[in-house]
């Protein structure tokens, strides 16, 4: 890979529920002048997907916002991570582990409703990539993005929740570096770093929910069968978050 182009695809369209997502994500298209070629990926806001699957639920009445967005994060939450005055972190059933479980109150309709993420991203993105293919006849890859803070990181960045007809994960392990030395646990996480990419192109308020990203290898007719931005959520086995911190040394000294 040599080049790569990340185009941004404005779309003036307020989406709703059962809205066309694939005619607008195609007139955004022809408004910016592309058109689709195989092996092209296509990074949708979880946002629209979610607004146009019927995500939208009622805030818990009688609350101030902050705290009916944590109870609804506890309604949607397996397991809270961390609870704290200025954010709540859980992990939802698809297994993300989020600040109030992804829940979204911005950009909607009065100040009672919330948006949830969609209730399966990896089915979203598949559906997506069918109906793009019956109408244009391209072979694309489709990724469903989102938000997330990052451990031990500041700011955020946006990553998959979804994804079809893409490599999503690109493993190394077994090859050998410049010098023949074995790589041993390098799996690169494409999926996020095209979700990534595409919020370069786009800010939270230009109305930009589809981005094109063109010329990544691995994508369309060249994409591994049923890979799924599932394969991206780190089993709770190999999370040493869970493990707990280290104790203490009261001597100054780290025991690790």
């Amino acid at each position: 890979m040599s080049r790569l182009e990340v185009i941004g695809l404005p779309c003036d369209a307020e989406v709703l529920p059962d809205s066309d997502l694939t005619g607008l994500l195609l007139d955004a298209l022809e408004s910016a002048g592309a058109r689709l070629r195989d092996g092209d990926v296509l990074a949708v806001a979880s946002k629209v997907v979610a607004k146009a699957e019927g995500q939208l639920v009622p805030l818990p009445p009688g609350m101030e916002l902050q705290e009916a967005r944590r109870t609804l994060a506890r309604q949607q939450a397996v397991r809270v991570v961390a609870d704290t005055d200025f954010v709540l972190i859980v992990e939802t059933r698809h297994g993300f582990v989020s600040a109030n479980a992804g829940i979204d109150t911005s950009n909607l309709p009065g100040r009672a409703m919330a948006l949830l993420l969609p209730d399966d991203p990896d089915a979203s993105a598949a559906a997506l990539r069918v109906a793009i293919a019956e109408r244009t006849g391209a072979d694309v890859g489709v990724v469903v993005t989102d938000t997330f803070g990052r451990p031990w990181r500041m700011g955020q960045t946006d990553v998959a929740l979804g994804a079809a007809g893409m490599t999503v994960l690109r493993d190394e392990r077994g090859g050998t570096d410049l010098h023949g030395h074995p790589l041993e646990v390098t799996q690169v996480a494409v999926a996020d770093q095209v979700a990534a990419a595409a919020d370069l192109v786009r800010s939270k308020a230009d109305g930009t929910p589809f981005v094109l990203v063109r010329g990544l290898p691995g994508t369309g007719p060249a994409a591994p069968a049923h890979a799924t931005a599932a394969q991206l959520v780190r089993p709770a086995t190999q999370d040493l978050f869970r493990t707990g911190a280290v104790p203490e040394d009261t001597t100054g000294q780290d025991q690790r």
